[in-house]
């Protein structure tokens, strides 16, 4: 992949974590978040990346999940799927770290990395041992006018992560999902 020197600007064509999709404003990278089930007891949604059928790249024309997540009844933390790896319980991928609206987690590379909401309502994603800032999730300004194709959200990814951004995007809806449920 050829790096520019600026990061993934993933522009949220919704703002809503029920399903989106994440679009750099350089055509670099595209995500999709797809709730696939909801009902009384729980409620499912997968994370896909379509960068591969932008550029023409071929998977067989199937797409393979980057992260899959499954919440409780009564939006309960349900667990959590990155890859091919094993479904882990919300609570234990993401442990809470410092205050209440800090929560940790350690990523496919062995680095261990914390999501923290603002005071100004960001969300900033940095990792735990080096401070070193990595992700940034921001709302709308209030004020701003309503977007034809745009919620005006933005989740801003350091160049050097785009082999953790399946995981900071599932790891970012639960921080919000805990957020919007006060779990």
């Amino acid at each position: 992949m050829t790096n520019f020197g600026m990061p993934y600007f993933l522009e949220d064509t919704t703002g809503r974590i029920t399903g989106s999709e994440f679009v750099d404003l350089h055509n670099r990278m595209h995500l999709s978040l797809k709730q696939t089930l909801r009902d009384a007891h729980h409620a499912a949604y997968v994370i896909y990346d379509l960068s591969s059928r932008l550029s023409g790249a071929s998977r067989g024309g199937l797409l393979v999940p980057l992260a899959t997540l499954d919440f409780g009844a009564n939006n309960a933390l349900g667990t959590i799927k990155i890859g091919d790896g094993e479904h882990i319980q919300m609570g234990q991928y993401l442990s809470k770290s410092g205050g209440s609206k800090a929560r940790k987690f350690r990523a496919s590379d062995g680095q261990d990395y914390r999501w923290s909401l603002q005071p100004n309502g960001e969300w900033q994603c940095t990792n735990v041992r080096s401070g070193y800032h990595i992700a940034t999730y921001s709302m709308k300004p209030a004020g701003e006018p309503q977007y034809t194709s745009s919620s005006g959200c933005m989740l801003t990814v350091e160049e050097a992560y785009p082999h953790l951004v399946g995981e900071l995007l599932a790891s970012l809806t639960i921080m919000r999902h805990i957020e919007q449920y006060n779990l």
